[in-house]
Parts: structure tokens; sequence; C-alpha cells
């Protein structure tokens, strides 16, 4: 048997921060296969075409489903089921906000987006207008999004590796950025791609056990788990105001989770693997309906760990709830599945970062390094050149950002970076396609005011200011 480390006085023993055999194993499984992936995708990814689009050869059903692999990140999996446990129902509000931006998309954004671009979302917003502002201001807020968006999940991915191998945090950092710069260097989109459908399919079935097991501790009754929980930690539990009193805040956020997926760039980029605007918009109904099974379900795994592990542990294990889902996974099935669901977060978070940094380096090669540096006339050759280039030096500043913002709850952190999208990306696009008359003065003006004053307001935050650099009040 295993080394376990025991918490509560005996009553919960977990192998977290001990190398198991099942987690080594499926660990080593699902980074073998992405790799050969990537392998046989680097043999096929020559163009900017392929590196940038999979040379537009995904059909409507598989990038729904590399949708759905790229939206279901560490947010959504660690994150949520974290923060359902810890704060309750009001942890049900990030999965809400991200499941209900998912229509506005397909009806509003994915025809014209695949219709007028051909790599970024800055092809579409510049499109009328001057070229150079609006890429330059298109390029900061698209990877200041994406950067927000990438800290999540290497805080997610630093922490789960740090639990399932006993490896030191930083550590942890540097082996999943190493990982990620191969599939993305290597096998561009199309590796990405594969990457993220085996994802989907491996954390969809697995989500689903769980759920599964711990109804089956419940009598497949959500009302008795809902009872416990309240037993445990009160009704307050299943009402709102445990994360979020004020009803301004909490319509706030939720407009930020709905609209900021409408200028994520690495999801925007998506829409450019298919053939045609049609199958751009199927692909978004697919995506929703895998999306939204998942965010049924994830908050009872949430309420689940709250009522079978308890909130104590699973802030002593990791102070932002983000092992809650492992912890129940071990409870409930021991631990080979303990190491399955560990290695599904982990293919997570791989395929979500790999995603990510194609989204920032794209925005560097295709709109700096391209349309504004050699003003159109570099080669292909040349752009994926330096598209490589700035893989690796994103690669490398996310780690060390990952390093920096340790213990912050993911869904939290991917938050920031919704907000971001809704503040400057979001409104430049929907009106670069719907009004006439927007100008490359509105263009600019929109993206990089909604940009900075959002990351301002993050910087001066508390979560900022004091957490993690600690220059708070009682700060020494």
């Amino acid at each position: 048997m295993p080394p376990v480390t025991e918490l509560a006085a005996g009553t919960i023993q977990t192998t977290l921060g001990k190398p198991t055999v099942p987690s080594i194993s499926f660990f080593l499984i699902i980074v073998v296969i992405t790799l050969l992936i990537t392998y046989w995708a680097s043999k096929r990814t020559k163009s900017a075409k392929e590196f940038y689009a999979a040379g537009r050869s995904i059909s409507a059903f598989q990038n729904g489903l590399a949708l759905a692999g790229d939206y279901m990140s560490a947010a959504s999996f660690l994150g949520i089921a974290g923060m359902v446990a810890l704060k309750g129902y009001d942890g049900m509000i990030y999965a809400v906000g991200w499941l209900v931006g998912w229509p506005a998309l397909m009806f509003l954004i994915a025809e014209p987006l695949r219709n007028l671009g051909k790599f970024t979302f800055a092809d579409v917003v510049a499109f009328r207008l001057k070229q150079t502002p609006v890429r330059i201001a298109s390029a900061i807020g698209g990877i200041l999004t994406v950067l927000f968006y990438t800290i999540a999940q290497m805080v997610g991915s630093g922490s789960l590796i740090k639990l399932m191998f006993g490896l030191p945090y930083e550590l942890a950092e540097i082996l999943v950025g190493a990982i990620m710069l191969a599939y993305v260097l290597f096998g561009g989109m199309l590796a990405t791609t594969w990457v993220q459908i085996i994802k989907a399919v491996l954390l969809l079935c697995g989500v689903t056990v769980l759920m599964l097991i711990t109804l089956a501790k419940f009598n497949f009754n959500r009302g008795e788990l809902n009872t416990e929980v309240a037993n445990q930690y009160t009704q307050a539990a299943l009402e709102p105001g445990g994360l979020i009193s004020n009803p301004i805040d909490a319509v706030s956020l939720g407009l930020a989770l709905m609209l900021g997926l409408l200028g994520l760039p690495h999801i925007l980029q998506r829409f450019f693997t298919v053939p045609n605007a049609k199958a751009a918009r199927v692909s978004v109904l697919y995506a929703s309906g895998f999306i939204g099974y998942f965010y049924i379900i994830i908050p009872i795994v949430g309420f689940g760990a709250a009522a079978l592990i308890g909130r104590d542990i699973i802030t002593q294990i990791d102070k932002g709830g983000n092992m809650a889902a492992p912890l129940l996974a071990e409870f409930v099935g021991g631990t080979p599945f303990l190491g399955f669901i560990a290695a599904v977060a982990f293919a997570t978070i791989l395929a979500v970062v790999a995603g990510l940094t194609l989204a920032a380096a794209s925005s560097f090669s295709h709109d700096i390094y391209v349309h504004v540096i050699r003003r159109g006339k570099a080669t292909e050759r040349e752009e994926v050149k330096a598209s490589r280039i700035a893989t690796l030096l994103f690669g490398v500043i996310a780690v060390l950002l990952g390093i920096l913002f340790k213990g912050q709850n993911v869904a939290f952190m991917v938050g920031l970076a919704f907000a971001i999208a809704c503040s400057a990306n979001f409104p430049a696009l929907v009106l670069s396609i719907f009004w006439k008359r927007f100008t490359t003065a509105g263009a600019v003006w929109a993206i990089l005011t909604g940009a900075f004053l959002a990351v301002g307001l993050i910087i001066i935050s508390p979560t900022v200011w004091e957490d993690v650099l600690d220059l708070g009040v009682g700060a020494e």
C-alpha cells in the first residue's frame, strides 16, 4: 500500500503528495500519447495556415469537441469544484456565466468571424480600418487576456503535479511549461486540436463517473446530498451570498463571464480551423452541448467534496480549494481513480495552455511581426519562425507568473481574464462586425481603455496587492 497522509484525526487518508503507481502510469500514458500526436502533426505542419489553423481541415464535430476541450479548463474542473465545495451555491455563478455566453457566440460571432478572418480576431477588427494601429491594440488586448487566463492554468498545474508526485511547486511549473512548449512549437494547431479532443473525451467520461459514484453515496438522490451539505454547513451553503453578497457585483461578474467568452482569442481562433462559416456555427452547437452537460454535473462534484471530505481538509491540502475534485475521487474510488482523475486534470491543463500559447504567439507573429513590423511582406516561413520564438518567450513568462500567483483559486483567476476580454476585446469585435460607422480611433481606444482599466483595477485589488505582493496595510 502506498504511503498516505493522515488528516482530520484519521478520518480521511490521502496519497496526495506521494507518488503512486496509478498516478505515474496514467500521467505517462497521457503524456506519451499526446507527444506521439505532436510528432504526427509536426510532419503535417509546414505552412502558416497549417500552423495557425490546422489547414482548415477540422470538421464541425471535431471542432466542437476541441472547443469544449479548450474551454473546460482547470478553472472549470478544479476551480469550480473547489469553489462550490468551499463557498457553496455561489460557486456555480462561474459555471452559469461561462455557459450562457455560448448561444451569443453562435448567433452573433461565429459565422462573420469565419467569413472575415484569417488567423486571429484582429483580422476581423481591422478588416475595414487602418491595419497598423488596430492590430497593435488588438494584440495588446489579446495577449493580456491570454496571459491572465494562462496564469490560472499554470497555478492549477503546479498544485496538481506537486500533489501527484511530491515535486516542488516551482519544478512542477517548469515541467508543465516544457511539455506544453513541445506541443505548440512542433505540432501547431493540428496537434493542439487533437490533444484538446482527447482531453475533452477523457474529462467528460471521468467527471461523469466521479459524479455517479458520488451520488451513489446518497442513493442517487441530489436532495440527500444537499441535506448533508446543509447539515454540515447550515442552509446558507445552499443559498446565494456565500461568495458574492452585493447584487451589483453578481450582475457585473455574470456579464463579464458571459460576454468575456466573445473576446477570448484562443476560443475565437478555433473558428478558423473549420472549412466554412456553416461548420463554424455547427461546431458551437456541439460545443454548447458538451459544455452545458459538464457544467450541470460539476457542482455535484463540489457539493460531494464538501459533504464527504470537508472544507477544513480541502483547504489544508490547497487553500484555494483546487484539489477538492481529486480528493473526492480518491475517497470514492481509491488511489487508482485518483491517478486517473489527476492525469485527466493534467491533460486538461496541458491542452488549454497549448491553445492559449498558440493564440498569444499568433497575436505577436501575425498581427505585430507580419502586419506592423514587416508591413505584410514577410514570408510564411518567417511568420512561422516568429511565432515559434514568441511561443518560447510566452512559455517562460507563463511559468514565472504561475510561480508568482501560487495558491490562488484558478476559477477566480480565469474570471479576471474574462473581465479583460469583456472590457477590451468584446466591444471592438462586435462593433466592427455590426456598426458600419465604427472608426479606427474608436477601435483602438475601445481596446486599450478596456484593457488597461481592467488590468489596473486587478493590480490594485486586494488579491494582487495583498495576497500576491504582500503589500497590504498589515504587511511588514
